[in-house]
């Protein structure tokens, strides 16, 4: 499926222009429109106040969200009136408990969602619920753009994490008009399994399969030296001097990944490559 609807949904001033820049270039190569929803978000509360509060707080709090919505708005403008692409801005307020259906009201008919990197110094709260949001409730697949990493240029090499799941699944096949462009792609088994149907040849069935999409891809197994699966993944995509990442998201709960750590938070937290996700 070609990408021809492009969009991100933008609750921070100071990343407007970084991450309308990357979505532009990746619209103006695709011939995709690009859709920004300038989202001011209430995060002083999660929908309840404390006994005796009254509606004179409430309202404050939704004015000042309103604000932040139409200063985004037009700094957005600014950037997006530099841009050879077509393009569309939408406004809104959210709570943060309420933050899910106004950004998946936006993405669900998106081919790519367009969104930074959720954690780091001074990064909000809310941009890891808009990153879930998008590929949860959206369905739409994600890319995770890094602070300072350039996506003007399409990717030549890219990096594919296998591990026969129906997320890597997911994410490849949603990456395909990307895969397409691109000069070389790796398919990156770590530790397939000895008793495997596939255990002769780990990834031969999936780069049997991106050839006859006119995908050219070369299989690396690896072993998993490392504890944790994000180290060994940024090591190989260092190693290889990949310009992108593409995985499956969450193959375990959010709940566990949250409290225990899993590869998708690893590489969320860590990454400085972009990373192209989808469940």
């Amino acid at each position: 499926m070609a990408i021809k609807t492009i969009s991100t949904a933008l609750t921070d001033k100071t990343l407007v222009r970084p991450i309308l820049e990357a979505a532009g270039a990746l619209a103006t190569t695709h011939d995709a429109h690009l859709d920004v929803l300038c989202l001011g978000v209430d995060r002083s509360q999660m929908g309840y106040y404390y006994a005796g509060a009254n509606a004179m707080i409430l309202q404050e709090a939704i004015s000042r969200a309103g604000a932040e919505a139409e200063e985004i708005e037009a700094e957005a403008r600014v950037v997006l009136a530099n841009l050879d692409v077509r393009w569309g801005t939408d406004t809104g307020v959210s709570q943060m408990a309420d933050l899910s259906r106004h950004v998946a009201g936006h993405t669900r008919f998106s081919d790519l969602v367009v969104l930074p990197r959720p954690y780091g110094e001074g990064k909000g709260t809310e941009l890891e619920a808009v990153v879930e949001a998008a590929m949860f409730e959206g369905r739409t697949p994600v890319l995770v753009v890094p602070d300072g990493a350039d996506v003007t240029t399409m990717p030549k090499k890219v990096l594919l994490c296998w591990n026969e799941s129906p997320e890597a699944l997911t994410a490849i096949r949603a990456s395909l008009p990307l895969l397409a462009k691109a000069e070389t792609v790796h398919v990156v088994v770590i530790d397939p399994p000895v008793h495997g149907p596939n255990r002769s040849d780990p990834g031969g069935m999936l780069a049997g399969w991106l050839a006859r999409q006119g995908v050219k891809s070369e299989i690396d197994v690896i072993a998993r030296t490392m504890p944790r699966i994000s180290d060994l993944i940024r090591r190989q995509a260092e190693d290889i001097g990949a310009d992108m990442v593409v995985m499956g998201a969450y193959g375990h709960s959010r709940f566990r990944e949250a409290i225990l750590g899993g590869a998708t938070r690893n590489m969320l937290e860590q990454a400085e490559l972009p990373v192209f996700m989808a469940h």
